[in-house]
């Protein structure tokens, strides 16, 4: 089971900074999906840090998220 994200901090480079409930620290970066669909808005740096936790995953305004599995199997533990 994957544990749920409590805390998400944006970093440099598109890079996502997310804390679990379980204590665990991950680095996701979101560079290969910039390119892809309704990820391209997220290379605008303003919208890029409005990145927030809501329905257990990370989210932007206009309706953008990224599955929390994906968040978590494809990041780096730090």
């Amino acid at each position: 089971m994957i544990p749920e994200i409590a805390a998400v901090r944006v970093q440099p480079d598109y890079r996502l900074l997310l804390e679990y409930e379980n204590a665990e620290t991950r680095l996701f970066d979101v560079t290969p999906y910039l390119d892809r669909g309704v990820f391209v808005r997220l290379k605008e740096p303003k919208l890029f840090a409005q990145a927030r936790i809501a329905f257990g995953t990370v989210t932007w305004p206009g309706e953008l998220d990224i599955a929390p599995e994906t968040l978590y199997l494809r990041s780096q533990p730090q």
